[in-house]
């Protein structure tokens, strides 16, 4: 199956009725890819169709013979108007429908059967058995079987724009198929007569009496209008039609809303600016009291008689120095204005700052009182719009029971009038014999026009079918539908097979991201890192187990470009590979040679307590990305990652990295997986599109369910793109959309 949608980053999908339905292009795409059976089951439909018409027309041919039966309209005029009425074409069909019904019923079929000359004929004769005496063995048994065939293949057709009725009868004898037609349309027309008068008596006593009824109940509507308007003390209740109209109660309700709106305004300005009169009466003096407290007689008197002073002192000091009497007693009475100015000023800015905030509290309180007032009154408005919206309610239904009432009551009036008119018409109803059923001069079946184009379809819906059994049968985990349809967890990314993005083709797929950076499957584990970080909370899933259910799944690279990503985003990430038993990471990161004796320990080293952290970590190469190699293998790989050692070497390598990234082993085969999964943040599982099955899947997804591991989603790895799929148009755009950027950045 082609893939052809892609997943939210913000959650899984759910196994929904939407994503069982195949769109529009998954079934194109099913079709491509199987349009060679599809081509060959055609064409073996079309021979089998041609040999079963060949075979029929040999041994087995039928012939049908037909006769019309005119039905005349059941108005050809109205004795009303001056010149023919017009019966509508729907009417006439309606009642050519009913004739031929009246043909097709039991009754009717069974007073054909009882004619001596349709008994006679070899068509019935094959239905009965004789006795010695030529009379009919078991009668009742006989009936019944040529009343189902004739059932069958009897068949009497009103024509929707001709006024005809199609008698038809279908048998292996040309010349008993006429007379069996002839035979039917006699008693037809011998049946008709003075049922239809009767008929169309009935229906008028029945309009009258329903006639009555509405009559009856437009009375009742009209006292219950009357009754809304006594009751209410609203005065115009009706809505004027053909232009906007609001009641004074809703002008009122409008003008408090907006009046209590602008009050709301301006109460919160008035808290506003006393919360910052508050602050500005515990803190120092701002310019605007100061400006006010300069403006005060005093400190302006005070302020004349310092700078005299100040005057008067330096006049002194230049006649008299320093140390004199009449300078000191002149300085003492400069400190002294000084500090009365301090005074006084620290006094009035007090007061100017009290007066403020009480003013602004009294107008606060003012506000207030009157919100309190306008809500009254908005309440009362609003028991008022209550009160009339009640009342036209009533009063609407009301009318539109009458109304409907006089609408019923000029139908009934019509119909009556116009099924008078059919009774008193002396051409009310009547059919008439067109002419009599001839025999027949070719077969009616078997039709090469019906066999070879049947032959065809059948074998085209059984290629067809054939190809979608085939793709739903199919129970790997290919496309992004599947994993929302039976896996029902959050689809990370879609990892492209390498084949499918010729950028790649010649670089090692763990270092697709840092080698070919602008290829579509560095894209998708970009995305893949993108959606990591949007689907929990900032630093919530920070160390991250990348692992699958078997070996070979491609985990090791998902694990390797992921970390590869990160690092790309400005993050230091650290790499541990946890996989005991089939390291990979010392091959995908080989130590320089200087660093081969240096970084010979490993995690399980590091857990065994052979060596400390430093020791344990190693560059691998690229900035801000570190390695931990699995190191020599343990006897009991495990329970050592299961060890208090391995949580404190998560938990302390948070503090000197943004993101840990472990490559564990496959959950499936080894139970170190589901240890790991208890320890990490969260766990992302990597499906194999051309290896892994839906079984393994949700089995892998159970067992970590089991241990409570959170899994935050899953990676679709190596997905080829099939013949009409998504990706095949992906790849075209993303090709085009980079030359695009290339072109624009030279």
């Amino acid at each position: 199956m082609a893939v052809n949608r892609e997943t939210s980053p913000a959650g899984p999908r759910r196994s929904t009725a939407a994503a069982v339905t195949l769109t529009p292009k998954e079934v194109w795409s099913i079709l491509r890819r199987h349009i060679l059976l599809i081509i060959v089951l055609t064409i073996l439909g079309f021979l089998i169709g041609g040999a079963a018409w060949y075979s029929l027309l040999q041994f087995f041919p039928k012939y049908t013979a037909q006769t019309l039966i005119r039905v005349l309209p059941p108005i050809e005029k109205d004795p009303m108007l001056i010149g023919g009425g017009i019966v509508p074409q729907q009417i006439q069909y309606g009642y050519r429908l009913s004739m031929a019904n009246i043909i097709k019923q039991q009754s009717t079929l069974r007073e054909l059967i009882d004619k001596d000359k349709v008994r006679e004929t070899t068509w019935f004769r094959r239905f009965a058995k004789y006795d010695e005496q030529g009379r009919i063995i078991n009668v009742n048994q006989c009936i019944l079987k040529a009343f189902k065939d004739l059932k069958k293949h009897f068949s009497a057709f009103a024509h929707r724009d001709a006024e005809f009725v199609v008698l038809s009868m279908t048998c292996r004898k040309d010349q008993e198929s006429a007379d069996i037609v002839n035979e039917m349309a006699t008693l037809f027309l011998d049946s008709q007569g003075d049922t239809k008068q009767g008929e169309i008596s009935a229906k008028l006593t029945e309009l009258g009496r329903r006639r009555d009824d509405v009559r009856r109940d437009l009375t009742v509507a009209e006292q219950a209008l009357a009754q809304v308007r006594e009751t209410s003390e609203f005065t115009d209740l009706e809505r004027p039609a053909g232009r906007y109209f609001q009641h004074t109660v809703t002008l009122q309700l409008n003008q408090l809303e907006l009046a209590q709106n602008d009050l709301i305004l301006l109460i919160k300005q008035a808290k506003t600016n006393i919360e910052n009169l508050e602050k500005l009466a515990v803190g120092p003096i701002n310019e605007q009291v100061e400006r006010q407290v300069e403006g005060d007689p005093v400190m302006v008197m005070l302020a004349q008689q310092l700078a005299i002073l100040e005057s008067e002192l330096a006049g002194q000091l230049t006649r008299f120095g320093e140390t004199h009497r009449v300078v000191r007693r002149t300085r003492e009475l400069v400190y002294e204005i000084k500090d009365e100015r301090k005074i006084r000023q620290s006094v009035i800015a007090e007061q100017v700052r009290q007066a403020n905030l009480k003013n602004a509290q009294d107008q606060l309180i003012v506000l207030l009182d009157r919100s309190d007032e306008l809500e009254r009154l908005r309440q009362e408005a609003e028991e008022d719009k209550k009160d009339l919206d009640n009342a036209r309610v009533q009063y609407e239904q009301r009318v539109a029971i009458r109304e409907e009432r006089k609408q019923t009551l000029d139908d009934i009036k019509a119909q009556i009038e116009r099924y008078r008119i059919l009774h008193d018409d002396p051409e009310t109803p009547k059919v008439q014999r067109v002419g009599f059923a001839q025999k027949p001069l070719e077969v009616s079946s078997p039709r090469w026009e019906f066999y070879f184009p049947g032959g065809t379809i059948l074998g085209l819906i059984s290629g067809i079918g054939l190809a979608f059994a085939l793709e739903l049968l199919n129970d790997l985990v290919r496309t992004p539908r599947d994993v929302a349809r039976f896996l029902q967890i959050q689809l990370l990314s879609v990892i492209p097979d390498r084949d499918e993005d010729e950028q790649v083709r010649d670089i090692d797929l763990c270092h697709v991201v840092r080698q070919a950076p602008y290829s579509i499957i560095s894209e998708s584990y970009r995305r893949c890192r993108t959606n990591i970080e949007l689907s929990g909370s900032a630093g919530s899933m920070r160390a991250l187990l990348v692992s699958s259910g078997a070996a070979g799944d491609g985990k090791t690279s998902v694990a390797v470009n992921l970390a590869e990503t990160f690092v790309t985003g400005n993050k230091k990430v650290l790499l541990i590979d946890a996989n005991f038993r089939r390291p990979s990471l010392q091959t995908i990161f080989p130590k320089p040679v200087e660093q081969v004796e240096q970084s010979k320990f490993g995690l399980s080293d590091l857990l065994l307590g052979r060596c400390g952290y430093q020791e344990a970590i190693r560059p691998s190469g690229i900035e801000d990305l570190d390695i931990i190699d699995a190191g020599s293998m343990p006897a009991n790989p495990a329970e050592l990652l299961g060890a208090l050692r391995m949580e404190e070497l998560i938990k302390e390598q948070r503090k000197n990295y943004d993101y840990i990234v472990v490559d564990g082993p496959p959950v499936l085969l080894v139970s170190d997986a589901k240890v790991l999964a208890k320890i990490v943040d969260a766990t992302v599982l990597v499906f194999n599109a051309s290896a892994t099955r839906r079984g393994a899947a949700q089995r892998t997804i159970r067992e970590l369910k089991a241990v409570d591991a959170r899994i935050v989603g899953c990676v679709l790895f190596a997905v080829r793109a099939l013949k009409g799929g998504y990706f095949q148009e992906q790849f075209r755009s993303y090709r085009e959309y980079q030359k695009l950027q290339v072109a624009h950045s030279t």
